[in-house]
């Protein structure tokens, strides 16, 4: 009997995605506009994401410039900045406003290393853990005489696969970021 792998294959890419999100949240001194989305802004009586009240738009590797539909909002919106303390500036001018990034130090980017191997280092712990339950449960199935001790062996290697391409996966995106980081 062939065991099923299919929720150790959804964990792996759910894994991965939590690891994308996380990541993307370390900022490397480019300017994202990912790193807004967290901000909201008090506006016509009720707090609303940046991204809703305006454009957001690269202006060059370290700039961002928000575009807001109604101008009067834009002082809202540098208020919501600084509240959110990201470490950026802002400058008002009449089309909406800018939001300047800072060069990153060789101090700031060790910091920023150490957080995405921490993060990195937390998915692999949870890839292991559910290698962990999954083995747990074919030499379940093995003892309970639903699997011969042939199936359980081969299961044991197919299982391995999945874990080494899920790691494979977390490392690349793990190395992308420090790349991004370095440079």
């Amino acid at each position: 009997m062939a065991y099923n792998f299919s929720p150790l294959k959804k964990k792996m890419g759910e894994t991965a995605e939590w690891l994308s999100k996380e990541l993307q949240s370390v900022r490397t001194g480019r300017a994202t506009p990912m790193l807004l989305d967290a901000v909201s802004v008090e506006t016509y009586g009720s707090r609303m994401p940046i991204r809703e009240i305006g454009a957001i738009n690269i202006e060059d590797a370290r700039t961002l410039r928000i575009a807001p539909w109604d101008l009067t909002q834009t002082k809202e919106i540098e208020k919501a900045i600084a509240i959110a303390n990201l470490g950026v500036s802002t400058s008002i001018d009449d089309k909406g406003l800018r939001v300047h990034f800072p060069e990153l130090t060789s101090e700031r980017r060790g910091l920023l290393l150490k957080i995405v191997k921490e993060k990195f280092e937390e998915a692999r712990i949870t890839i292991r853990g559910e290698r962990d339950q999954v083995w747990s449960h074919i030499q379940k199935e093995e003892k309970d005489g639903k699997m011969s001790e042939d199936d359980k062996f081969r299961s044991k290697e197919e299982m391995q696969k999945i874990v080494d391409e899920g790691n494979k996966k977390l490392e690349d995106i793990a190395k992308k970021k420090e790349g991004e980081i370095a440079s």
